[in-house]
């Protein structure tokens, strides 16, 4: 279940109130703090204790396919 644009384009980071980069169906991402937020069944969690850091790599490479997802 794919996120609405419309609705992506309002989900900010409850951290640093910034936008997020969807990633797949999978996870919303904050590349400023390295922060990765699930969503589950469609639904985005955005809460600051369900996020989890992400490592180097998977930063490079969310950035990537965030980018990527920008010229679709």
């Amino acid at each position: 279940m794919a996120i609405d644009p419309t609705l992506l384009s309002i989900l900010a980071c409850p951290q640093d109130k910034g936008p997020l980069l969807l990633i797949g169906d999978e996870v919303l991402y904050n590349p400023r703090l390295r922060r990765a937020y699930p969503i589950e069944n469609g639904i985005p969690v955005l809460l600051i204790d369900e996020a989890r850091d992400v490592t180097d790599a998977e930063h490079d490479d969310f950035v990537a396919r965030g980018a990527a997802s920008d010229t679709d």
